[in-house]
Parts: structure tokens; C-alpha cells; sequence
């Protein structure tokens, strides 16, 4: 069964949880990690989306992606991806992804930074490291070049609420 579409997701910044098949310890085994950490960086490449945090836990993953495409396309990229190439490459046979994802748009700042120290405490909380930049599947690693803080959440930069308060008197709906 496919997931229900989410209607228009805008292009907004989202943290995104998705977990493989029956919480299956897939990514313990290195070369599936790998892989998954090739495909999760490829699409950025091609302008797919702009991903600014990532974690691959041994069962499930998390993402602080800006979409440029859909999120559901993204996501389509990411999971399709890694799902044509383990089968291909490592000769996988089984399922790799439950179906659909957790998504959550990322409203603020305060809301990033609490998403990205999440993600990049996941691996010691979980007991695999001792230390985040320790996690060689995490963007906390040192060596990964990610894409920047959105704009739109930058410090200093008003979003759209702040504008239409502006435009208004400041007044509306709290």
C-alpha cells in the first residue's frame, strides 16, 4: 500500500525519520552503510535536495534535508536508491525500507539546532561511539562538506509570519 500523499510540502527545511524493514539491523554491517552514505550524498550533487544533517543508525535513519524537489521525491531518491543498488551491487534480496517516513517541517532556528544535536547524539546515546564526531555515518563526522543553514533560517532573517505580523500592525493570531 502506498503512503498518502502529504500535498504540498513546500520547499521547507524538514527532519525526516525512516526505519528499514521490521527494524532490521541492516547498516551494522559496513558495507551497507556504505553504500547507503554513497547514495544519501549522490543526490545533493544533482541539486535533488539540499541535505544539511544526516545520521545512519544501524535501523533507521534521520535527515535535516531543504527540499528542491518534493519531499516525497526526495525520499523516493534516497530509499528507491539505496534499495536498486544493494540489490544490484551486494546482491541483496530482501526489504530494506518500512513503508512512508517520519517527516516534521523545521520552523526556526531553535528548532534546527535542537533536530541537528538530536541527530548527532543518536549514535552515542544508542552506546556506538563515545564521542558524535567519533560516528563515521553521521555528519557530525569531521571530513563531510554538507550543504549550509538555510536562508530562511539564518539569524536575523524574518520568515513569512514576521512579514505578514509587519504588514498588519503586528496583530493576528497569535
Amino acid at each position: 500500500m502506498a503512503a498518502p500523499p502529504r500535498g504540498n510540502t513546500g520547499y521547507g527545511t524538514y527532519f525526516i525519520t525512516a526505519s528499514t524493514f521490521q527494524k532490521q539491523s541492516l547498516f551494522q554491517a559496513e558495507r551497507m552503510a556504505r553504500l547507503f552514505l554513497e547514495v544519501l550524498l549522490h543526490y545533493p550533487k544533482q541539486g535533488k535536495y539540499l541535505l544539511h544533517e544526516f545520521v545512519i543508525m544501524p535501523d533507521h535513519f534521520h535527515l535535516l534535508i531543504s527540499q528542491t524537489l518534493t519531499l516525497e521525491r526526495a525520499l523516493q531518491l534516497i530509499k528507491g536508491g539505496l534499495s536498486f543498488r544493494a540489490k544490484k551491487e551486494l546482491h541483496f534480496g530482501g526489504e530494506i525500507w518500512q513503508k512512508s517516513f517520519y517527516d516534521r517541517r523545521v520552523r526556526d532556528i531553535n528548532e534546527y539546532h535542537a533536530f541537528r544535536e538530536y541527530i548527532h547524539r543518536s549514535p552515542v546515546r544508542r552506546g556506538l561511539v563515545a564521542a558524535v564526531q567519533g560516528y563515521p555515518y553521521s555528519s557530525a563526522w569531521p571530513e563531510f562538506v554538507l550543504d549550509s543553514l538555510p536562508q530562511r533560517l539564518k539569524p536575523g532573517h524574518s520568515d513569512e509570519r514576521s512579514n505578514w505580523k509587519a504588514g498588519f500592525g503586528g496583530g493576528g493570531f497569535g
